[in-house]
């Protein structure tokens, strides 16, 4: 077994044995929010939002993007599980805003390895095959923050499955400070409508 997989294990061992009521638990998520965000590793929502388990969920994907399935997730979130609310949360130094479409196919065309990002360009340094089906992927890169959490929002609240008295709030996680910052006009797009 590798390093990682014993420290993992380990430390399941160590949080089952002090469960305790997390068993009974209700499904729905106790204070009926979503949270659409990055999966950053320096990203901690728990910590950024004030969550304890069972409390809202917590949706992520490479750049908190609102893909389709990210959509389909709060469509589940909203409809069988009755959050009220939901947040698109984007943040500053994200390794999406580093390459295009076009780059990463590129990359994944050479080689399926890991390559290596110089502080301005990525380059492939492993050895092929690579693969062309990275063609067939939109990878939603960033080219402007704010921009991105806007058009995520809007896509999110023009989605015919989305109901309209639902808000969805718009903000960017400072990465340096720790602090949200909203976007006002993505907010204000994702503004609800009293019913």
């Amino acid at each position: 077994m590798s390093d990682i997989l014993n420290e993992v294990l380990a430390a399941n061992e160590e949080y089952s044995a002090h469960f305790g009521d997390k068993a009974h638990l209700p499904l729905p998520p106790k204070r009926r929010f979503a949270i659409l965000t990055c999966m950053d590793a320096r990203l901690d929502p728990a910590k950024f939002a004030g969550l304890a388990e069972g409390d809202a969920h917590v949706i992520r994907n490479a750049g908190g993007r609102a893909s389709d399935d990210a959509i389909r997730s709060l469509i589940i979130s909203y409809k069988l599980l009755g959050t009220k609310e939901w947040f698109v949360i984007h943040h500053t130094d994200c390794g999406m805003e580093t390459f295009t479409n076009d780059v990463i196919r590129q990359l994944l065309s050479n080689s399926l390895e890991t390559a290596e990002f110089d502080g301005q360009n990525w380059k492939d340094v492993g050895r092929g095959p690579g693969s062309k089906e990275g063609e067939y992927i939109e990878f939603l890169p960033i080219r402007n923050l704010k921009q991105s959490v806007i058009d995520d929002v809007e896509r999110i609240r023009s989605h015919p499955l989305v109901p309209n008295y639902i808000p969805i709030y718009g903000f960017i996680y400072d990465v340096k400070s720790g602090r949200l910052v909203e976007v006002p006009e993505a907010t204000r797009i994702g503004q609800a409508v009293t019913i």
